[in-house]
C-alpha cells in the first residue's frame, strides 16, 4: 500500500509505503504522524487524516491525458488542411482509441477529499464512488476558512 499526501504542518509533500500502521516523520519539520491502515485491505477511512469521505479516480497523469488531446487536435488540423482527410481522421479516432486503452489499462486510485491523500494499493471500496462536486466544495471552502482564521491569528498575534 502507498500513501502520497501533504504533511499538515509545512505543506510539503510526503509519501510513504507500508502494509501496517506505521509513524511517519516529516524530513522537513520533523512532525509525527501515525499512519494506520484497516487490515482487511479495504480503505474505510483516511490513512492520514481520519477522515470518512473518499472518492476514487483513475490514477493517471492529467497532463499526459492533455498533451495526447492537444497532440492529437493539432495532427488533425496540419492534415485536414493538407487535404489528407483520411488520415486526419485515422489520426483523430487513433487517439480516441489510445485513450479508451489507457482509461481500461489504468488503476484506481482513492483520494480524501479533505487532505488530498492519495491512496493506491488498497482493495477497490464501493462505498467510494466518483468525485461528487458538493463534497469537494464543502472541504474546499473548510480550508479557506481554516486558512483565513490561520492568516488572522498570525496578524494579530
Amino acid at each position: 500500500m502507498n500513501v502520497r499526501f501533504v504533511c499538515p504542518e509545512c505543506s510539503q509533500q510526503g509519501e510513504c509505503s507500508f502494509d501496517g500502521p506505521i509513524d511517519w516523520e516529516c524530513p522537513h519539520c520533523d512532525h509525527r504522524l501515525t499512519l494506520a491502515p484497516q487490515t482487511d485491505g479495504l480503505l474505510p477511512n483516511c490513512t492520514v487524516c481520519g477522515n470518512l469521505e473518499l472518492y476514487r479516480k483513475k490514477d493517471f497523469p492529467h497532463w499526459l491525458g492533455m498533451l495526447l488531446l492537444v497532440f492529437a487536435c493539432l495532427a488533425f488540423l496540419v492534415t485536414n488542411y493538407l487535404y489528407q482527410q483520411w488520415l486526419a481522421w485515422g489520426i483523430l479516432l487513433g487517439s480516441a482509441l489510445i485513450d479508451c486503452l489507457l482509461y481500461l489499462a489504468m488503476g484506481d486510485v482513492i483520494v480524501c477529499y479533505r487532505c488530498d491523500a492519495h491512496h493506491r494499493g488498497f482493495s477497490p471500496n464501493p462505498a467510494h464512488g466518483p468525485y461528487q462536486l458538493s463534497s469537494g466544495e464543502r472541504y474546499r471552502q473548510e480550508r479557506l476558512r481554516r486558512e483565513q482564521v490561520q492568516a488572522e491569528r498570525k496578524n494579530s498575534g
